[in-house]
């Protein structure tokens, strides 16, 4: 025999297992919160820019040829400003006790598609640190830069400074949360439908019919015991009426 559900078994499943599903939700969005606010320690960013450019020419005039040349260069200053020849000089003038290493996971490089301005930002526990380490790489940069590679044309466009009440760029508890009451919704009915579908247990008629797989001829209706003693009161006034009468 086929087996088929329909959308009232499942509606009544999820009826039945709603207190598990809401238990499982509602941990979900409280641990998701409790980890996030207290548990994470939050992290602040700081960023920067410079514009690179070739070394200056006696050309004063604007030369396409000379900035297509910067932008092909750009990815080649992103690997210099993240090299131990910068870092090692930007750990040792803030007195930072790490490795280039170590700097270089704190550091993200890019730029602006065909521009030839590089962005840094730094992520650090500290506000304070995080714009310092910009600055510092920035400036390092922009003095280092004419000795390796002979470019004398570096400009810091702006300055990584520290709000009066910066915010953590992550985590982000609200988000947190509202991930983990989703993940919870769905782990929670998942968990209701494999229970009912491991639940091998007879409740109706439509189960014997499914397991024998042969046709119901009878139900036996169930009474409850209130009713059952509101049918034998009945019974016995009924009695008590008919005696009364063939007495009379």
């Amino acid at each position: 025999m086929e087996e088929t559900i329909s959308l009232k078994e499942l509606l009544e499943t999820l009826k039945k297992r709603l207190l598990l599903i809401v238990s499982i939700t509602v941990i979900a969005g409280l641990v998701s919160g409790i980890v996030s606010f207290y548990v994470l320690t939050p992290i602040y960013q700081a960023s920067t820019q410079i514009l690179v450019n070739q070394a200056k020419g006696d050309q004063s005039m604007y030369n396409p040829g000379e900035v297509q040349t910067n932008l092909q260069l750009i990815n080649t200053y992103n690997v210099i400003i993240t090299s131990p020849a910068i870092l090692d000089i930007v750990s040792k003038e803030l007195d930072l006790d790490m490795t280039a290493s170590q700097l270089k996971q704190k550091i993200t490089v890019g730029s602006e598609k065909d521009s030839q301005v590089v962005n840094l930002s730094v992520q650090d526990p500290n506000a304070k640190v995080a714009a310092e380490i910009a600055n510092k790489t920035a400036e390092v940069f922009k003095s280092e830069i004419s000795k390796i590679m002979k470019v004398d044309n570096v400009s810091i466009l702006a300055k990584a400074d520290v709000s009066e009440n910066p915010s953590p760029i992550k985590p982000q508890p609200l988000l947190n949360i509202a991930i983990a009451i989703v993940v919870g919704l769905m782990a929670g009915v998942g968990l209701a439908f494999l229970l009912e579908y491991f639940n091998n247990t007879i409740k109706n008629e439509q189960d014997i019919e499914k397991l024998l797989e042969l046709p119901i001829l009878g139900v036996i209706a169930t009474i409850e015991d209130q009713k059952l003693e509101e049918l034998k009161l009945k019974a016995a006034r009924n009695k008590t009426v008919r005696g009364e009468t063939l007495g009379s």
